[in-house]
């Protein structure tokens, strides 16, 4: 079994209430449960964590290493201002694909910069909660290929 961290940040724990008209109704518990049965099905167990406190995910990050296969990251608004987030995924040596809810490129100026694609596998964004299914889709298959970090 690939073992899959899920982990975000600022925020997500308001998701269903805060700016629905950007990210919609669902709920990050929605989230998780989601992530958790189509794991199961591409072979992962997936675990779950959320901060509102940069420091807690980069020790997240660093926990994974050696403990977690991969790692889908919506770091939230720290992706455009977090050179410290961008470090801790390259000192882990995990692949990481990064997900927003919400197409970030379509969004104002600021959020066209993000720290965690320069260190990222990959970044899935604009696909509301399927954003995270896809990711997990995407380290099923580069994990099958055989890559690490």
């Amino acid at each position: 079994m690939q073992r899959i961290l899920v982990a975000n940040g600022p925020n997500l724990n308001l998701l269903g209430t805060r700016q629905t008209e950007v990210y919609g109704h669902t709920t990050l518990q929605t989230i998780e449960d989601l992530c958790r049965t189509h794991g199961e099905t591409l072979g992962q167990t997936v675990t779950h964590m959320q901060s509102n406190h940069e420091g807690a995910l980069i020790d997240a990050i660093h926990a994974a290493r050696g403990t977690q296969d991969g790692i889908v990251l919506n770091a939230g608004a720290f992706t455009h201002t977090s050179v410290a987030l961008m470090d801790a995924i390259s000192s882990a040596e995990v692949p990481v694909v990064e997900v927003h809810l919400s197409n970030i490129h379509a969004r104002e100026a600021f959020r066209h910069k993000s720290y965690i694609a320069r260190v990222a596998i990959g970044q899935i964004c604009g696909f509301g909660a399927q954003s995270y299914v896809l990711a997990l889709e995407a380290l099923a298959a580069h994990l099958a290929e055989g890559h690490t970090g």
